[in-house]
């Protein structure tokens, strides 16, 4: 349906811009019970909330007039979060208010202060602010609120969780109460609603989330990768896709660092973006992505919410997000608009559970495979090369001539290969990963009770369990159960080996495979079959790398937290490939250290037996023992000499020194201590200081 009757002004700047059907968002803002109300509005990210709220204040700022009077005291104050934000909001203002005359004035954190002080000394009619700038402005006195008529908070959840209620209330505080409140959120928590209820005045609720159904113009898909190879997976990730506009997330400024260096020596046309970068470098990347200069940006958070980037068609999360707002504000950075858009989420096999959890707070959909590999990558290639816009645009008569004189002098083979070298030369080289997956050729996702059933393993029998028990090496030669083996070299002699993971790790051999080899320096061909257990895996080596093996995994020890050691009754053949090594056990082989032998100390404790009891076979001419020696004041002399130990005390509260004989007489007028029970009150009269002794009952 067409937008409803608004200012004129703003209908020409919307039919311009190629508005021709209102959003969800848009609609409800306009319909006749909102007009001229406080509006409580939640709302998903990439809605049009900036030109719903734009659209809404339209009557409250110019009422019956065609445009704008003199610049003066600001009749409108909208606030954001972030500094992108609001550059974007300030944006869409000024088209959306051209054809009226509006003036709007940006006060954002990271720019020049002092430039921002004369614009608002010029005057005015709509500022765009953050809470700190804004609240800086306002205690220096620069900025005038009496003429403000309207209030607009957007992504009010965002300001809270960033820690700017205080800074929020004193804004409110100080602007007339007789204003319009417009707040905007994702989601309206506790905390929103409280701030609503004490700012607003019989607020108009606009609900526009549907909390039972996940964003229906967005893919989520979830790839299976090995700790290692986040790196790699994004680079086929991207070369997979050709977006022309993806936005990945890190979680920190020094992954964004990292990925992003890596990302342009491999010959992509990246951007970075994070919160250490000033406010004209975080502006030249953005505008660098609209330009379609850049077609990647590596961004933390600080990206993850408002910002509107034409042609984002792909999202990277190459680290996990913390919670669901953050993965949902993540994702809601493509599919905007009526756009459609891909959200992909990394997923090393040690955050699996997470990722889980994450997706079903969510509540979306997401189809889980493994990263695309090189082959297929190449046949992408070759299907949009056969479909580039080059073969379908008319030739002019100098690209025919120039095909006559080549075709003279060349082959249409040789012309063909070199056109596909030139195609291929301009676009950065998939890594090689182990054994992924297309997204496009994984089946069809399966109710969740279904997998839940067909992945949760089978408890063990008995039988089985005491196989496990004993090392895997069961009698009669029958096999514990295989979950997945690879047989290399059936006709060399193989040792066992055992690492530290299993069922319960959520070990596969997609990921177990890549980690023996790099730990270990061997290859494929080299590894036997593996068999996983709950809380172990087994696998072979052949017999001739198994010296090597064992001496690269013992330099790599506790890489990676795992741990790689011999199976369990083979440390008698390691002797056999490995003869430096004295393995006494297990821990010994791991450390590669020669046992020294342990010392026997039965004989030094027989030793200390005898000579505790030589003084009962001594001879009556011997020293005396302790208890029969004599005190010191024997050895002194004197006529009070007694016999040590004569008269002792055997209890420290039976000794009374003697008092001395100028010693003062005890004195017997002192009040006797009584020790009152602790915790009651006094049980004697007033004033007497506890009276009588309590006694415990």
């Amino acid at each position: 349906m067409p937008f409803p009757p608004t200012h004129p002004a703003l209908e020409r700047a919307l039919a311009e811009r190629g508005y021709a059907e209102p959003t969800a968002v848009q609609a409800a803002v306009l319909h006749s019970d909102a007009a001229e109300r406080d509006l409580l509005v939640s709302a998903q990210t990439g809605s049009g909330k900036t030109v719903a709220y734009g659209l809404a204040l339209a009557s409250t700022l110019l009422g019956e007039n065609e445009r704008f009077g003199a610049p003066g005291a600001p009749l409108a104050l909208a606030i954001a979060p972030t500094r992108e934000l609001a550059m974007q909001v300030q944006r869409e203002l000024i088209w959306l208010y051209a054809e009226a005359g509006v003036r709007v004035t940006a006060c954002i954190g990271g720019m020049d202060p002092r430039r921002e002080a004369r614009a608002l000394e010029d005057g005015c009619h709509i500022v765009v602010a953050t809470p700190g700038r804004l609240r800086d402005h306002l205690e220096r006195g620069r900025l005038d609120m009496s003429e403000l008529r309207a209030v607009v908070l957007d992504e009010a959840d965002e300001m809270l969780d960033l820690g700017f209620r205080e800074d929020l209330e004193f804004i409110l505080d100080a602007t007339p109460d007789q204003r319009r409140t417009l707040l905007f959120s994702a989601t309206i928590p506790r905390d929103i609603a409280t701030l609503a209820k004490r700012f607003q005045r019989n607020a108009f609720r606009i609900d526009m989330v549907d909390q039972s159904q996940p964003h229906g113009d967005i893919e989520y898909r979830a790839l299976r990768i090995a700790p290692n190879e986040i790196e790699h997976a994004v680079v086929n990730v991207l070369r997979y896709f050709e977006s022309p506009g993806a936005l990945i997330f890190c979680q920190t400024r020094e992954a964004v660092r990292h990925l992003h260096a890596s990302l342009v020596e491999r010959g992509f046309s990246a951007v970075a973006l994070s919160g250490e970068f000033s406010q004209n470098e975080r502006t030249h990347a953005l505008q660098s992505l609209r330009d379609g200069r850049a077609r990647v940006c590596v961004a933390t958070d600080v990206a993850a919410r408002g910002i509107d980037l034409p042609n984002l068609e792909l999202v990277i999360h190459a680290e996990l997000p913390n919670d669901r707002e953050t993965l949902l504000h993540r994702s809601g950075r493509t599919g905007r608009a009526g756009r459609k858009g891909v959200c992909i989420l990394l997923v090393p096999y040690t955050r699996r559970r997470k990722a889980e959890m994450l997706i079903t707070q969510a509540r979306v959909d997401a189809h889980w495979g493994g990263a695309p590999t090189a082959d297929e990558i190449k046949l992408a290639d070759q299907q949009r090369m056969k479909n580039d816009p080059v073969f379908s645009e008319p030739s002019t008569d100098d690209d025919i001539a120039l095909a006559g004189i080549l075709l003279a002098e060349r082959t249409p083979e040789e012309i063909a290969g070199a056109l596909a070298r030139m195609y291929r030369a301009r676009l950065p080289s998939p890594e090689d990963l182990f054994e992924g997956s297309a997204p496009s050729e994984r089946a069809p996702r399966e109710p969740r009770e279904r997998r839940e059933q067909r992945e949760r393993p089978e408890r063990p029998d008995k039988r089985e369990r005491d196989l496990r028990k004993t090392g895997g090496v069961p009698p009669g030669g029958v096999e514990p159960t295989v979950d997945k083996s690879f047989s290399r070299r059936p006709e060399e002699p193989m040792v066992w080996f055992r690492i530290n993971v299993g069922r319960t790790n959520n070990a596969d051999p997609k990921w177990i495979l890549p980690v023996i080899c790099r730990l270990g320096h061997v290859t494929k061909n080299e590894i036997g079959v593996i068999k996983i257990f709950d809380r172990e895996t087994k696998f072979e080596i052949v017999e001739s790398a198994a010296a090597k093996f064992a001496a690269s995994v013992r330099r790599t020890s506790g890489e990676e937290n795992v741990n790689i050691q011999p199976a369990a009754g083979s440390i008698q053949e390691m002797r056999k490939f490995a003869p430096n090594t004295d393995a006494q056990s297990k821990s010994d082989f791991k450390s590669g250290e020669e046992r020294k032998p342990k010392r026997d100390y039965s004989g030094v404790r027989e030793e200390k037996f005898r000579k505790a009891h030589r003084a009962d076979r001594a001879a009556p001419s011997a020293a005396p023992s302790r208890d029969d020696a004599p005190k010191r004041a024997e050895y002194r002399g004197g006529d009070d000499r007694k016999p040590f130990g004569e008269n002792k005390p055997r209890f420290k509260k039976d000794f009374k020194p003697e008092r001395p004989a100028s010693a003062p007489p005890p004195r017997t007028d002192a009040k006797p201590f009584k020790k009152k029970h602790r915790g009651a009150a006094p049980s004697g009269p007033a004033g007497d200081g506890g009276g009588r002794t309590l006694k415990r009952k």
